[in-house]
């Protein structure tokens, strides 16, 4: 396996390079890869900034250019769901781009000539990606968030999910906007602005991948307060965790 780690911020993949064996760095396309051993799997970790356009040209580099055979898309969503709170984890099984509309040449969600709205991630990779993230909840949770972050950010009894992520060039931070989405896709669990286009690169180019997020806001008005805090001080070491038990379980 070598494995490309895509991330939108900095913050999201803040450690990773600092734990790598050997790691040499090349810039492509305006981003930074970085390559090496990551807990002994051969992995390239790269920035793909925000939205679906970056996210897309990103994957196909890896692929094309440094080789990657497996990906992984780690980051924040919002919640569009009920049962799906703040600091839960949601591991894709499938995506879709919430904003594709070509009808009434082709259904609402379809990419044309693909026959496909929802792609579907790689059952093992999330398999594992998923018994990674849920052994971090049951044994690592309490080592890396402190009591005082928990209580701020109201992170009780985290849990994880897997189901439907939509994802969209714009920021959800209202209410009636997940309303309208729920009511369009009932199965949808989170909301970003990545992680369908990845799946669609990866779908095209043949190649396993599979998208992991924190939840770090309910989409709604309050959606964007303490954000990139949240961030900084759960989503990064959510995933730090995640990652090298991911990694080492291989």
């Amino acid at each position: 396996m070598r494995l490309g780690i895509i991330s939108a911020l900095a913050e999201e993949q803040h450690g990773l390079i600092e734990a790598m064996e050997g790691p040499y760095k090349r810039v492509h396309g305006m981003r930074e890869y970085t390559a090496g051993k990551l807990w002994e799997i051969d992995a390239v970790c790269v920035l793909s900034r925000i939205g679906k356009v970056a996210a897309a040209m990103t994957a196909a580099i890896l692929v094309e250019k440094f080789e990657v055979t497996h990906i992984v898309f780690t980051g924040v969503a919002g919640s569009a769901d009920p049962e799906v709170n703040v600091g839960d984890i949601v591991v894709a099984e499938s995506l879709v781009q919430h904003d594709f509309d070509a009808s009434p040449l082709f259904p609402r969600y379809q990419i044309p000539l693909t026959g496909l709205s929802h792609f579907e991630t790689d059952v093992t990779l999330s398999d594992r990606m998923a018994g990674a993230g849920q052994q971090f909840i049951e044994h690592g949770l309490g080592g890396v968030i402190s009591p005082e972050t928990a209580h701020a950010f109201r992170l009780n009894k985290p849990r994880l999910h897997r189901g439907l992520i939509a994802s969209g060039d714009q920021f959800i931070g209202k209410r009636g906007q997940v309303t309208q989405l729920k009511a369009a896709l009932p199965a949808l669990l989170a909301v970003e602005m990545e992680g369908a286009a990845v799946a669609q690169v990866c779908f095209e180019l043949g190649i396993p991948f599979a998208v992991i997020r924190t939840i770090s806001d309910k989409a709604n008005e309050d959606a964007a307060t303490d954000f990139m805090h949240f961030v900084k001080t759960v989503a990064s070491p959510y995933a730090f965790d995640i990652l090298q038990r991911f990694c080492l379980a291989q």
